[in-house]
């Protein structure tokens, strides 16, 4: 247990750089390092972190921590890697309630927004590139973008999505020019407010811990859904810096979550948020570890996980497109965006340092307002 601690500990110290970053380091860890599985294994937990929902790199350093030392090694390893970075977005959230309403933080966060909205594309080309390999998935995808902006239910478009490549693949095929439409008949949630509630905090992060699959970025589109749109409970400005607080900290970009609990209900209402978020990997990884195998050779279960990815790329490529009609206002904002976009795409700045440069660039501007 103590090797665990020290480990999974220092990787939730270190592993700044998102979901590929993490899972790099814990390779080398205990794969190369340590040699605690098989590379074989490693890829293996790989891929059944990509056929259930939640947070890819999160459930592998759970699904180490289960081979190592199991059912306690796997929750000390995801209390390890998970705590550091809840308490960094913690310490943030506080700063942010605090001073985040004065001219100069006002600023800041100007320079900062652009520069999420990159790195949301970023993540968004990465992940398109592998998953919409063909016309078709690539329509696929389009067509849940299109679905959400007519109001369709993120969850029910990204599993219907699931289903019918499943349906598709099987030889179903009048499904594919039939089914799309259909999609719209499982929106649900018509949007009126209501009221907050820690209880209620804690259902809807339940239910995007259980049901979203594909990067964490996807999350954005959840809570936008829920938290900006569906209940009013959360601006998309409050949004966007939730998700610049995830870039500075180590850790799973999950811990957004920390931050918008903070915003919502002060620290009760972040270990809420949290808890709820990340509670279903816990018991996912736990039920899939012992099925590996199986998993990896099932046909039914690829073709779900690739409709799934198209769905969640086409919802996340649809709130980058609401969020950045909120954050790229003027033309220095545009002129932060283009910035952020050459660092990224051409030179391959680390997103951390990206969004400590884009609050620099906004104090910078401050002078000239």
């Amino acid at each position: 247990m103590g090797e665990i601690v020290r480990v999974f500990l220092r990787l939730g110290l270190t592993a700044f750089g998102g979901p590929a970053a993490h899972i790099a380091m814990l390779h080398e860890e205990v794969v190369v390092r340590r040699k605690w599985v098989s590379e074989q294994h490693f890829l293996d937990m790989l891929g059944a972190t990509n056929l259930i929902p939640g947070p890819n790199s999160t459930e592998m350093m759970l699904h180490l921590g289960y081979v190592r030392a199991g059912l306690r090694g796997l929750v000390v390893a995801g209390l390890c890697f998970i705590t550091p970075a809840m308490l960094s977005v913690l310490g943030l959230a506080w700063l942010y309630v605090e001073y985040g309403s004065t001219p100069a933080a006002d600023w800041l966060l100007f320079g900062v927004k652009p520069v999420v909205i990159v790195i949301i594309l970023g993540a968004l080309w990465g992940l398109g590139r592998k998953a919409l390999r063909s016309g078709w998935m690539l329509a696929l995808g389009a067509a849940v973008m299109a679905l959400y902006f007519l109001g369709g239910n993120e969850i029910a478009l990204m599993l219907g999505a699931g289903l019918l490549v499943v349906l598709v693949r099987r030889g179903v095929g009048v499904l594919k020019g039939l089914a799309l439409p259909g999609l719209a008949g499982w929106m649900g949630w018509a949007g009126a407010s209501a009221p907050f509630g820690l209880g209620a905090l804690f259902l809807v992060f339940l239910k995007v811990g259980a049901v979203l699959y594909g990067s964490g970025y996807v999350l954005i589109a959840f809570l936008q859904a829920d938290l900006v749109e569906r209940l009013g409970w959360l601006t998309q400005q409050q949004l966007i810096d939730a998700v610049a607080a995830g870039q500075l900290t180590p850790g799973p970009v999950f811990t957004t979550a920390t931050f918008v609990g903070y915003l919502l209900g002060g620290l009760p209402g972040a270990l809420v948020a949290t808890v709820g978020i990340f509670l279903p990997s816990f018991f996912l990884v736990l039920a899939s570890n012992p099925i590996i195998p199986r998993l990896r050779e099932s046909k039914f279960a690829g073709a779900f996980l690739d409709g799934v990815n198209a769905g969640a790329l086409g919802l996340m490529a649809a709130v980058t497109w609401q969020l950045g009609g909120a954050a790229v206002v003027d033309l220095p904002s545009a002129g932060l965006l283009l910035a952020a976009g050459l660092l990224l795409f051409r030179f391959r700045v680390n997103s951390a340092w990206l969004v400590l440069g884009g609050a620099a660039a906004g104090y910078v501007l401050s002078a000239f307002a």
